[in-house]
């Protein structure tokens, strides 16, 4: 069951990506060089409504929150190479894995340097580094009932625990701060977006929601990600690892944006002018999976799950997102426009 539970989960994220065209690279680079904050304002929609819709979820008992340990240097470095790479593959971890459903070369090479990488990071010739690393992690104690705590109680800081606040208390004031932001600020027109960057975050919850849910149900109490995920199926094939919640979520993505490509006869067979892209992609790859799993998790782990719970792991990990973004993307593109 949890297979189907994360599948449903992959196929209607990967619609709403697609069609939506979110990529968290796209948003980070365009906010820097072009000026453009539709597709950071409809990620930090989709944020501010997560926050209060986990928060929900918490209280109703369904899930836990569980953010994840913060590490002083993990959460910096393994970021910050991770927005090196994902200016390079042309995608963050979701961008790049919605479009292989849209037959796009590239995010193949990228995806498949970026799962074995991370595999490679997680469990092999790169694990020493990890495991010298992880020596810095720092828990906090549990202050609500709404955390999943571990036997001695302890859990990833949030914003809560470090301001000794009810979490109900300061996600409502978060919420309002990054809402004030959307509506009080100019938004970039973009006339040839198939949906409105409100609409985009609206329709992001419930699959952020779903997906906590079953997620958890499967044993796995955390939200939405993606490099565990590649991690699961890239291990599956050579090593016969049974194939997991997060496993079947990946594939599912790629099946959804496949689907979805093809309804809109937007599927095709992208190959690059020049074929030293393939090298660049390899590179951004093989940095996106290295800073992901050293950083505890990628734009989806952290950024789109661990931010909604005000986890100070996943905000120091966002802030480094994009640092490291932008400074590949003012080496490549030469600074802003």
């Amino acid at each position: 069951m949890e297979i189907i539970l994360g599948i449903i989960t992959g196929v209607a994220f990967g619609v709403i990506l697609q069609r939506g065209r979110v990529c968290f690279n796209s948003a980070f680079r365009d906010l820097k060089l072009l000026k453009d904050n539709f597709l950071f304002k409809a990620i930090m929609f989709a944020i501010a409504l997560e926050i209060v819709a986990f928060l929900f979820m918490a209280q109703m008992g369904w899930v836990h929150l569980n953010p994840k340990p913060f590490n002083i240097i993990g959460n910096i470095v393994g970021p910050f190479i991770f927005g090196i790479g994902m200016v390079l593959a042309g995608g963050c971890a979701s961008g790049t894995t919605y479009r292989v459903g849209e037959g796009n070369t590239t995010s193949w090479l990228a995806l498949l340097f970026y799962g074995l990488t991370a595999w490679a990071t997680k469990k092999g010739m790169f694990s020493p580094i990890l495991k010298a690393v992880s020596k810095y992690t720092t828990k906090v104690s549990s202050i609500s009932s709404l955390y999943l705590a571990d036997d001695k109680g302890k859990i990833g800081p949030t914003l809560a625990t470090l301001l000794h606040m009810n979490p109900w208390i300061i996600g409502i004031i978060v919420f309002a701060i990054i809402v004030a932001y959307l509506f009080l600020t100019k938004t970039t027109k973009r006339p040839d977006s198939k949906l409105s960057w409100q609409m985009i975050g609206i329709l992001l919850i419930p699959v952020a929601m779903f997906g906590f849910w079953t997620s958890t149900l499967s044993g796995r109490p955390y939200p939405m990600g993606i490099t565990g995920g590649w991690i699961n199926v890239f291990m599956g094939y050579a090593t016969k690892v049974k194939l997991n919640w997060e496993g079947a979520e990946v594939l599912g993505i790629v099946i959804g944006a496949f689907i979805t490509a093809l309804i809109y006869k937007e599927f095709k067979f992208r190959v690059p002018r020049r074929g030293i892209t393939y090298l660049q992609v390899t590179v951004g790859g093989i940095c996106m999976g290295f800073g992901a799993v050293l950083g505890g998790g990628c734009n989806i782990g952290h950024f789109f799950s661990g931010i909604p719970q005000l986890a100070l792991s996943s905000i120091v990990a966002g802030i480094f997102f994009i640092l490291g973004n932008w400074f590949m993307s003012s080496i490549l593109y030469g600074g802003s426009k």
